[in-house]
């Protein structure tokens, strides 16, 4: 009695004053802890029984074998399966379903298999529970196979089965199935059980049927509680009907059903819809906010609205935090680019205890492909990934393929390619879009080839990369052949990015007339990126007409972006037209429009500078200089004349020299020979464009200092070896 009461110590008091206590005695106690959720004391009386000679009967060793179940203590449990044989109970029905929930329960299904079919007499409990534990291990078809041999054998359905079949139909979204088994659940009676209901309702959900769901739930009436609410709220969420979500929770709260920490986590992913603050508010007026499920789902909303320094807020007041909670704060880091912030939160993580799993080092390493990350970080975590034993996971896999061709190395990204167990999409997508970026254009057709062998998926960002890859190394025929293949054969529908793919690849080649043509013939206006493109390319061929209508298209769009106003008063500038240069550069003044300023950064000994052009605020300044100059002498012993078309200025040749000579990339190359040891590769990223003379200098250099260099500048990256480039001097 005291033990059902939950008054486990006047229990415990009554077993102490006992003189005579027998296996009823002590099974009594132990099954009263059991029931309190008390293992580790349940486990000490069974121990202490066992010392005290006391034989347990079959109710005393399923008891414990629950027990230890619930505490996933399956070594100590194969022991007492031992003495369940030793004893004779192993064909006694109740120690054999306690034996096949304690193996399922620890994922050691092959055991559970071998006890449930040495039974001699099952009953629908051990039906039951061995379906279940197959569903619960995600062996959904072995858990069908067994449900049929199930109704074969005539075993009468109960309430617990159907409400597992259903579950099974909802895992296998087997929609007929649940339909057969709704009808025989009327016929049997269930039809009112709530769980059998709510079951259904979430398998039609599941299924994306609904109507059939809501009807369902409209029949519950009074018998709805906050399980049905949820689910149903859930049902709509994942069938992308936020608006429904918002309203089913409204109503439930004037029905005046108490939302719980599953009905608010569920909820808050349906943002817009509902306003963020007021669920907020709620949440701490029901002092839901320390939930960890509540308080990821809440942090979460506000990372997706852009808040993180409210969610950073609601990530303190979580009060036991797990992995989940941590892992959803730094990814919140991650997509904003905060590489600092990322760091910051993946130390207080390893501080505190917990152990990071293949998601926060997905998280993480996907925060390094940021420019302003450290490649030497991205390098650390892929340690630490290594370390954890979670370098092959999928996810983290997939996140250093891109992590490494986004950093400039490539030839690390195809490493962990090609050691890849499985991949995704992303991961081929990255391999592809790496090698047309870094320059290998061949490369990256090698690699789409290879999945069109097999057979793969593909879609808009397969073909972004393949074109790109195309574009880059001057591969028309190929570029056009591609296109028609993603349009005809694929049937995919180009998007804007495709579409500015291909004017650029047409651009490039010279053919503007083709890439204009393309332009008139999209299904849908041209957008920013288009125009962007095709001005960026008239710059190149100097084609003013051209220029001007794309320049003029482009501003219409963005009228605040400097890009648009840059690039036309260069096409001017480097056709001599310098009294329209001077119109387009008041008009910028006239908007309040910014011209972007140029910096190159460079990494050494884990520490990040910059440098903008005519750059004298470095320490090593003076040496930086001398070693330009010294660069400058052996490059006119090498051949070199600089192209002053690429100084868009109305200066004499003499100061255009002087200009080039002090380009932001160039000054960052200089500190790097004089800052590192020889024969160590220089990594360069530059936030827009390099120039055609500082493409030439560095391929130079390249040559004869014996250094590697990689830059990586608006648009692409350039290998510069022994005086060539990757990008084969076409980009």
């Amino acid at each position: 009695m005291y033990m059902k009461m939950e008054n486990v110590d006047e229990g415990q008091s009554v077993f102490d004053e006992m003189e005579d206590k027998n296996v009823v005695t002590w099974t009594s106690l132990l099954s009263g802890y059991s029931c309190n959720k008390l293992v580790d004391r349940a486990l000490q009386v069974f121990h202490m029984m066992l010392v005290g000679g006391v034989s347990p009967n079959a109710f005393t060793f399923a008891t414990v074998l629950g027990v230890l179940a619930d505490k996933c203590a399956v070594e100590n449990g194969i022991q007492v399966h031992t003495m369940v044989i030793k004893c004779g109970f192993e064909v006694i029905t109740s120690v054999g379903n306690s034996l096949i929930n304690m193996y399922l329960k620890s994922g050691m299904v092959r055991e559970a298999t071998v006890v449930f079919e040495s039974m001699g007499n099952r009953n629908e409990v051990s039906w039951n529970g061995m379906i279940a534990g197959l569903v619960t291990n995600g062996l959904y078809s072995e858990a069908l196979k067994l449900f049929h041999m199930m109704r074969l054998s005539g075993v009468e359905l109960t309430r617990s089965i159907y409400v597992t079949a259903v579950k099974l139909c909802t895992n296998l979204k087997e929609l007929v199935f649940a339909r057969q088994l709704h009808g025989r659940v009327t016929k049997n009676g269930f039809y009112l059980d709530n769980n059998i209901r709510t079951a259904l309702m979430v398998s039609y959900t599941k299924c994306g049927e609904m109507d059939d769901a809501f009807k369902l739930f409209s029949m519950m009436h009074i018998s709805r509680n906050v399980v049905s609410w949820t689910a149903m709220i859930g049902g709509y969420m994942q069938n992308n009907r936020p608006e429904q979500a918002a309203n089913l929770f409204c109503q439930m709260k004037r029905d005046g059903i108490k939302p719980n920490d599953f009905t608010y986590s569920t909820v808050l992913a349906a943002q817009p819809s509902i306003s963020l603050f007021q669920v907020h508010a709620e949440i701490i007026k029901t002092k839901y906010e320390g939930s960890p499920t509540v308080g990821t789902a809440l942090l979460d909303a506000y990372v997706k609205t852009g808040n993180i320094g409210e969610a950073a807020k609601v990530f303190e007041e979580i009060d036991e935090k797990d992995i989940i909670a941590w892992s959803a704060m730094l990814s919140g880091y991650a997509q904003r680019g905060d590489i600092q912030g990322a760091v910051r939160v993946f130390r207080q993580l390893s501080k505190s205890g917990v152990w990071p799993n293949e998601f926060t080092f997905s998280s993480i390493i996907n925060a390094c492909t940021t420019s302003m990350a450290s490649v030497e970080q991205g390098k650390q975590f892929h340690a630490s990934s290594i370390k954890s034993g979670h370098s092959n996971a999928f996810c983290v896999s997939s996140a250093l393929v891109t992590m490494y061709a986004k950093r400039g190395n490539i030839e690390s990204a195809n490493e962990i390619f090609k050691r890849q167990q499985e991949r995704d999409l992303v991961s081929w997508n990255s391999m592809i879009s790496g090698y047309a970026q870094h320059g290998y254009g061949r490369k990256a057709l090698k690699i789409f080839e290879e999945m069109r062998k097999r057979n793969l998926e593909m879609d808009n960002i397969t073909f972004i990369g393949v074109i790109s890859a195309c574009t880059h190394a001057g591969l028309l025929n190929e570029g056009q052949k591609y296109f028609d293949m993603m349009v005809n054969d694929l049937h995919i529908s180009p998007t804007m990015e495709i579409y500015s793919c291909m004017v650029d690849l047409y651009s490039r080649a010279g053919m503007l007339d083709k890439a204009m043509a393309l332009i008139n013939g999209m299904p849908f206006p041209a957008g920013a990126i288009v125009w962007r493109t095709l001005l960026a390319a008239s710059r190149v061929h100097r084609n003013v007409e051209l220029g001007k209508l794309a320049a003029d298209n482009l501003i219409s769009l963005q009228p605040e972006d400097s890009a648009a106003y840059v690039l036309l008063s260069n096409l001017y500038a480097a056709t001599g037209n310098w009294q329209e240069r001077a119109k387009v550069r008041k008009l910028m003044d006239v908007r309040k429009v910014k011209k972007e300023i140029g910096y190159s950064w460079i990494e050494v000994k884990n520490k990040t500078y910059s440098f903008m052009a005519g750059d004298v605020s470095h320490p090593l300044s003076d040496s930086i200089y001398m070693k330009l100059d010294e660069l400058s002498v052996r490059l006119k012993d090498a051949g070199y004349k600089p192209d002053t078309n690429y100084v868009l200025h109305d200066v004499e040749d003499e100061h255009k020299e002087a200009i080039l000579s002090r380009h932001s990339e160039r000054l960052a190359i200089a500190f790097g020979l004089i800052a590192t040891s020889p024969g160590i590769p220089i990594h360069i990223v530059k936030n827009l464009r390099v120039c055609g003379d500082c493409h030439t200098v560095i391929k130079l250099i390249s040559k004869i200092e014996g250094r590697e260099i990689v830059v990586r500048d608006s648009n692409r990256f350039h290998h510069f070896k022994g005086g060539l480039c990757s990008c084969g001097d076409y980009w």
